[in-house]
């Protein structure tokens, strides 16, 4: 039988970028930078969380995908339905294996 492993959950990164409108004009928008991204998902426990925050403003939760470089804290992520905005993006120092990512859930849609 095969076992989920720790990156059992789906993730999509998702970039700002602009779109050209029926106008021809240009405007922002959420668009998928990578989909189908393996992830740990940890929400935080109320010490992590009271750290994180201090640290990197409000986090509620710990992303850990593999390591894609390009990441920004600029982006966000989607996760169950949910939109999370990215408020860290902390590397692995040693081998570049993964990347964490620490995110806020319940954000505005930019």
């Amino acid at each position: 039988m095969r076992r989920a492993g720790k990156y059992r959950h789906r993730v999509t990164l998702q970039a700002f970028t602009l779109v050209r409108d029926q106008l021809g004009g240009d405007r922002k928008a959420w668009s998928d930078w990578h989909k189908d991204v393996p992830a740990e998902v940890v929400p935080l426990s109320g010490r992590e969380f009271t750290a994180a925050s201090a640290e990197h403003g409000q986090v509620t939760a710990r992303m850990e995908i593999p390591y894609l470089p390009g990441v920004l804290n600029t982006m966000r992520v989607m996760f169950d339905g949910q939109v999370y905005a990215v408020r860290a993006v902390l590397p692995d120092p040693t081998a570049r294996s993964h990347i964490n990512l620490m995110v806020d859930a319940g954000v505005s849609d930019g």
